[in-house]
């Protein structure tokens, strides 16, 4: 199920699915210790002696966020109770507390009592055992604790009185123990004051609603590594009171969302709209440390066993430099100094690490079947934070922030890409491909090494030491040619995705049309309108494309990833964002006239209408509903949107500049 809504700072992440379920709860790391596992939190309402879970059946949901902001805007509604729910939910921006403030109205024409419910269902560390949990009578909250880690959950109704009108710890996960949040069926709940193991709690406020009227209550979950840490932030809480936590929270990131406004000149209302949310949302997968996270929605869990909470330096490259074009420097910077520390001392970036930096899962092998040494590597993760670095720098032009990473980062990684190559055909030595599905000499892979060894030389050039660039220049020149010797083929009439060498030296091709092909003109390979990739990326469009009334287009021919259909022929593949927006990318890097920007204007314009209500884009969409597939939101769909309506902005000024110029100097004349 996606991720409707994730709020949060860069310490302290949490997320909502479709259902407003609290699903997700990720501190200190952002993506790393998720402390429910994707297990709901679920909030509830007694009313009338009636009980429900706004989870149930019954409910109107629309989830949204409040405009510009990371302040989520829910609205609920109960028909049956006469009841309608208006909620705003948020981490603060500076402090690990989230709320989740309700104010509740009548629909009914009666004065009622109203108890509202919130649920913690705890996996501290990520796992259910050894838990903690106890009512603590000091500030009137439930604290769950295991080592080092605490959360409090406590509330307030009307901003007046503090603490939990009632509350119960439980058990869960044994026989006859569904969990503690049954115990709140009835509407009321045990108070008992402690349990460990595996455990939950759910926390009560109670008040009386009047008749056509409302009333706001508010909880919130403070999260620390001490006792003492978290009841400071509950005391906080108490002496500013919640509304001036969530109204300052609102303020910064309207601020932080308003960065660059002139976007708003080039697209319709609602492109830019979507604009600002996905660099929001982006920010939300970004930890405070540097590492950019792919994506935080535990529900893939069920797919693999494993998550999307890593960092792929790859992705985080493509992230960094779009978030660089939006005017976010000083948060990529954070992502530079990490992959500096986490480059080898050979000079390669491995295939991905958790959000602390530590080396994450992996399925690549460091050897051949033989037992030989191979580098389970994707060689595009190395060369394309190099890339990036150097995009930064040229908008930035900040040599004191670089320095320290020439050597350990530039230099090391320029040195080990212009050494290692494939001996025969001089391309880079083969290495996992950009879906890390399979092993070879890639295209995509092979712009992002001609790009890294571009940024070196730059580098190089820009510290004096003119030896060292002209290697590098001499490498990227070699992989360039190679590239145009090997991977184009001319009988096609297009590049082709992958090559292999085998012993006897002979080159055998993989002609898979693939959306990959595009960094071939996205790293300066070959400039986009070259006749060669303009082939290629009609190639691209022609059988990529998905031929439903969804549309959109598909990574590659035939993609088994979620495959919904078996018709390969209308449906190559799902529909993914990325690929659509390279697609866009390349119209737009071609563009000359006005006219010629409709094309990726309509691209855009899928994006945002496949997007989730709330702004938030999927990794795929299914090709028959258009419903969001695997993870939700994912970091990489929002970064490829935010860039490509940047460079759409610029080419349009571009244009229209010169259609004033020439009005101008028309004008001249005639006079």
């Amino acid at each position: 199920m996606p991720r409707d809504l994730p709020l949060g700072n860069g310490d302290y992440l949490v997320t909502f699915d479709a259902r407003y379920q609290l699903r997700d709860v990720y501190y200190p790391y952002v993506g790393l210790e998720n402390h429910t596992q994707g297990d709901p939190c679920r909030f509830g309402v007694w009313c009338d002696g009636a009980f429900t879970w706004t989870s149930d059946d019954g409910w109107e949901r629309h989830i949204d966020y409040e405009h510009e902001t990371l302040v989520g805007n829910t609205t609920l509604r109960h028909a049956a109770s006469g009841l309608r729910f208006l909620c705003r939910d948020a981490v603060d921006f500076d402090r690990n507390i989230y709320f989740k403030e309700v104010t509740v109205e009548d629909e009914s024409g009666r004065d009622r009592e109203v108890r509202l419910f919130q649920h913690f269902d705890a996996h501290l560390f990520g796992n259910e055992i050894g838990d903690s949990a106890y009512y603590d009578p000091r500030s009137q909250s439930i604290v769950h604790y295991k080592g080092g880690r605490y959360f409090l959950l406590s509330g307030t109704t009307g901003g007046h009185a503090f603490g939990l009108t009632s509350f119960a710890i439980g058990q869960k996960d044994a026989p006859g123990k569904e969990g503690t949040w049954r115990d709140a069926e009835d509407g009321e709940l045990s108070r008992n004051p402690v349990a460990q193991g595996s455990i939950d709690s759910v926390g009560m406020l109670s008040f009386r609603l009047p008749a056509t009227g409302s009333t706001t209550a508010t909880f919130w979950i403070c999260a620390g590594k001490s006792y003492d840490e978290i009841r400071e932030l509950d005391k906080l809480v108490r002496e500013r009171t919640p509304a001036s936590f969530l109204a300052r929270t609102k303020d910064y990131w309207r601020l932080w969302a308003n960065k660059d406004e002139t976007v708003a000149d080039h697209v319709s209302h609602e492109l830019a709209a979507l604009y600002k949310r996905s660099t929001l949302v982006i920010r939300t997968q970004v930890d405070n440390r540097g590492a950019i996270i792919a994506g935080n929605d535990s529900d893939v869990l069920r797919f693999n066993r494993d998550t999307y909470s890593y960092l792929w330096p790859r992705d985080g490259a493509l992230v960094a430099d779009a978030l660089d074009l939006a005017g976010y420097g000083e948060v990529t910077r954070r992502f530079f100094y990490l992959c500096g520390e986490l480059i080898t001392r050979e000079g390669y970036l491995l295939h991905k690490y958790n959000p602390d930096g530590s080396l994450g899962s992996s399925w690549h092998a460091w050897s051949t079947p033989d037992g030989r040494l191979e580098l389970p590597i994707q060689e595009d993760e190395t060369g394309l934070p190099l890339w990036a670095l150097w995009q930064h720098y040229e908008r930035d032009r900040d040599i004191e922030f670089v320095r320290p990473l020439y050597r350990k980062l530039v230099r090391a990684g320029g040195d080990f890409m212009a050494t290692y190559r494939e001996p025969r055909t001089r391309l880079p030595q083969a290495s996992f491909d950009l879906w890390e599905e399979r092993r070879g000499i890639h295209a995509f892979t092979t712009a992002a090494v001609f790009a890294g060894l571009t940024a070196a030389r730059n580098f190089a050039v820009a510290f004096g030491q003119h030896e060292l660039a002209k290697r590098y220049a001499v490498a990227a020149q070699e992989i360039r040619d190679a590239a145009l010797e090997h991977l184009w083929d001319e009988d096609r009439g297009r590049f082709v995705r992958t090559v292999a060498v085998l012993p006897d030296g002979l080159v055998t091709k993989d002609a898979t049309v693939d959306i990959s092909l595009a960094g071939i003109f996205l790293f300066g390979l070959l400039p986009a309108d070259d006749r060669r990739v303009v082939a290629t990326m009609k190639a691209i469009e022609e059988r990529l494309s998905v031929r439903t009334p969804v549309g959109g287009v598909a990574r590659y021919e035939n993609d088994y990833y979620f495959q919904v259909s078996p018709d390969t022929r209308a449906v190559p593949g799902n529909p993914w964002f990325i690929s659509t927006l390279w697609l866009a990318e390349w119209y737009i890097a071609t563009a000359r006239t006005l006219d010629d920007l409709e094309k990726p204007r309509a691209l855009l314009e899928w994006c945002r209408a496949k997007a989730l209500p709330s702004g938030v884009l999927a990794e795929q969409v299914h090709p028959l509903s258009g419903e969001p597939l695997s993870v939700s939101p994912l970091t990489w769909s929002h970064a490829a949107y935010v860039s490509a309506v940047q460079h759409f902005a610029r080419v349009s000024a571009r244009i229209q500049g010169r259609i004033r110029d020439r009005a101008m100097r028309s004008g001249e004349a005639i006079a």
